[in-house]
């Protein structure tokens, strides 16, 4: 019972050793389709080397700038004061590297596309629209910032000459790009104080206006000197005022109310309100015992009041002027420099294509589909079982 056993389970061993693939079967594969593996990656190899010939040579040229240097900003000044704190504080609140804005502002559309106008790139990359162009132009640009914080410029072009151009190119643009907006807190204060400064000029010119038509059609207006001075320590009080809440207004977009700055300019400016109360019931009670010391004719009130309109707006543009003057300064420190490190210059040699690397690749590629092909017809040419064979048929019968 035991050797039938025996003699039954013997032919199962030996079909299993049959189906498997040994190390003989894969040499004798070897050796039979030994043509394959030496005309494929041939013809392969030179295959890839004819088209590389065919490929024009791509050169590229590349430029490094140094980030810009700011002066140290008001948010930056107050987390550099929590000490161990500022990296936490300052993720929280999403500040980033002074790189990461100016990598951004290289691959603007806005840059893209005066680059692309003013080489004609359009009508090089043979682009119907411009939205292809920028494509491709993106496509040939590497911008970047390694760990040096060294931004990296790179433009690929089949003209070296043209890589180069436009490589340098990029910084000129980026150059009048930082001088067109205002990127520093000097630059958001100096063009606030520049509106203010407009519109009280306008109104300054207007009472200007006003007063002198107010004098032709009613006649001059007699004022003795205490008058004059209390009258222009009024108007340079509530012109002080005026500019000291411009001025706060202007500090709240960058400092909140506890910063020491803030604190000291709303000090002072609750300081020359109450002077002001105090100065205005002084005249108020000395009107009240003594005879007018402004003496106009008929409907002078008003002529009054428009020369006290002009006081005011005469020194408020003076104050607002010193400011301005002084935000103007700030941003002349604080405008970013772009200094370049290396200029780009005509590379000598081409970037691509590697034709020794796509030669050995389409080699390689050519072995790879030898093994496929010596393989794939072995297993096609081996003797069939009836039961394989019936697959074959009913899949053709079913193809």
């Amino acid at each position: 019972m035991s050797m039938t056993t025996l003699n039954q389970e013997q032919p199962a061993q030996t079909n299993e050793d049959d189906d498997g693939i040994s190390l003989m079967d894969v040499l004798l594969t070897l050796a039979k389709h030994k043509r394959k593996f030496l005309l494929y990656p041939v013809g392969f190899g030179v295959a890839g080397l004819l088209i590389s010939l065919v490929m024009p040579n791509v050169y590229k040229a590349n430029t490094k700038i140094l980030p810009p240097q700011q002066s140290q900003s008001t948010a930056s000044a107050m987390l550099s004061q929590l000490g161990g704190l500022a990296g936490g504080a300052g993720a929280a609140l999403g500040l980033k590297s002074p790189n990461d804005l100016y990598i951004g502002m290289l691959k603007s559309r806005a840059i893209s596309d005066k680059l692309i106008q003013r080489f004609d790139l359009q009508k090089r990359y043979e682009a119907k629209f411009l939205e292809n162009a920028r494509k491709e132009f993106d496509a040939n640009s590497v911008i970047a910032s390694g760990k040096d914080n060294i931004i990296s410029i790179e433009f690929e072009d089949k003209d070296p000459k043209l890589a180069a151009a436009i490589t340098n190119a990029y910084v000129e643009e980026l150059v009048a790009l930082t001088g067109k907006f205002a990127l520093t807190e000097a630059s958001q204060r100096r063009v606030f104080f520049e509106k203010q400064l407009e519109l009280t000029k306008d109104k300054m010119i207007s009472a200007e206006i006003s007063l002198a038509n107010g004098l032709d059609s009613k006649g001059m207006l007699s004022v003795d000197a205490q008058s004059k001075a209390v009258l222009e320590t009024v108007a340079r009080l509530r012109a002080g005022i005026s500019a000291k809440e411009i001025q706060l207004k202007a500090m709240q977009a960058f400092v909140t109310p506890g910063n020491n700055e803030y604190k000291r300019a709303n000090q002072e400016l609750l300081g020359m309100q109450q002077e002001l109360i105090k100065l205005e019931k002084g005249s108020q009670s000395a009107t009240a015992t003594s005879e007018p010391a402004v003496k106009p004719k008929d409907g002078g009130d008003s002529s009054v009041q428009t020369l006290r309109d002009v006081k005011y707006y005469q020194m408020l543009y003076e104050l607002l002027a010193k400011q301005y003057e002084v935000a103007r300064l700030d941003e002349a420190k604080d405008i970013p420099l772009i200094q370049v490190l290396d200029k780009a210059i005509e590379p000598e040699r081409k970037f691509k294509p590697q034709r020794a690397l796509i030669t050995i690749a389409a080699a390689f590629f050519g072995l790879i589909l030898a093994f496929v092909a010596a393989f794939v017809s072995e297993a096609l040419n081996r003797p069939k079982t009836p039961e394989e064979q019936e697959k074959w048929r009913l899949l053709k019968s079913y193809l």
